[in-house]
């Protein structure tokens, strides 16, 4: 099943969508839910549309170029629901497609990208040691070499990488309390406690999802972090920036409306129900629904 079209070389001009218009949402599964929460605490009023495209996930064992399509076919789906921005919230989709998805759509449909927050642990680590768990494609990315070549390296700081991709599958199926994967992240990040390292950045959006997990194995040596909030935050800069920010208090509104490509979305509701704050509204669709 092909469920969003190719992205188009020529792409169809728009007039800039309007304040009142939501915001779009990208990942491969579940995962980027972390940061639609976090926007949805950080600007209250918006709307979101969230796309998860649980047809191909996860991303990270796939190669460089499907990633591009896949995130590039996302994002045309979003721009054609008349979203006013886009927030690609994958960390593998971001390190590949940045670039090519701002200069394709230009300053008319603002996109916002992630890379690990290593910046902050960098900043505030006392071991000078930090480990970043994230996905094989995402350290080929050139977004985290930059920012360990530039940020790190200079700082004194050792950055361990660590990958494991059986845990993106636990948290698509709701299992991250479940005794296979407390097995698994105990073997994978029990060397990064042996040699001190003293903070974890979560390089993938699934894994703010681990925290409890992470915090049951290995109570307070490990000081987690990820980039959530600061994707909100840059959001609200974009949004003021461009003259998009909906100010107006709404009422009792959906804020986030998810579509999955995968034929999933009834098994998805169970999951979604303990993923999500109570207090947010939401729903969930098949995207040929």
């Amino acid at each position: 099943m092909t469920a969003i079209h190719p992205i188009h070389a020529e792409l169809k001009s728009r007039l800039q969508a309007s304040k009142d218009a939501p915001i779009g949402i990208f990942d491969s599964g579940v995962g980027g839910l972390t940061i639609a929460q976090e926007i949805v605490q950080h600007l209250p009023n918006e709307q979101i549309i969230y796309y998860a495209d649980t047809a191909h996930v996860p991303y990270g064992p796939r190669s460089d170029q499907e990633i591009r399509q896949l995130t590039a076919q996302a994002i045309e789906w979003l721009y054609r629901r008349g979203c006013k921005m886009a927030v690609v919230a994958c960390n593998t989709a971001s390190a590949f497609s940045l670039d090519y998805l701002r200069e394709h759509y230009g300053a008319s449909f603002p996109i916002v990208g992630l890379v690990p927050a290593l910046k902050p642990a960098v900043l505030q680590t006392q071991s000078k040691v930090v480990a970043v768990l994230a996905t094989p494609a995402t350290f080929r990315g050139q977004l985290i070499k930059d920012v360990i070549q530039n940020f790190a390296h200079p700082a004194g700081v050792e950055v361990l990488a660590v990958t494991c991709l059986e845990l993106v599958p636990f948290v698509e199926a709701g299992e991250q309390m479940s005794p296979a994967c407390l097995t698994v992240l105990q073997q994978c990040l029990q060397p990064v406690v042996d040699q001190h390292a003293d903070f974890l950045v979560l390089g993938c959006t699934h894994y703010p999802f681990l925290n409890e997990a992470i915090t049951h194995l290995f109570g307070q040596k490990l000081t987690l972090i990820d980039s959530g909030l600061a994707v909100a935050r840059q959001t609200a800069r974009i949004l003021i920036k461009n003259e998009l920010l909906f100010d107006e208090i709404r009422q009792n509104h959906l804020q986030i409306e998810c579509f999955v490509s995968g034929n999933n979305a009834d098994e998805l509701k169970f999951v979604l129900k303990h993923m999500i704050k109570d207090h947010m509204t939401w729903r969930i669709h098949n995207i040929d629904d």
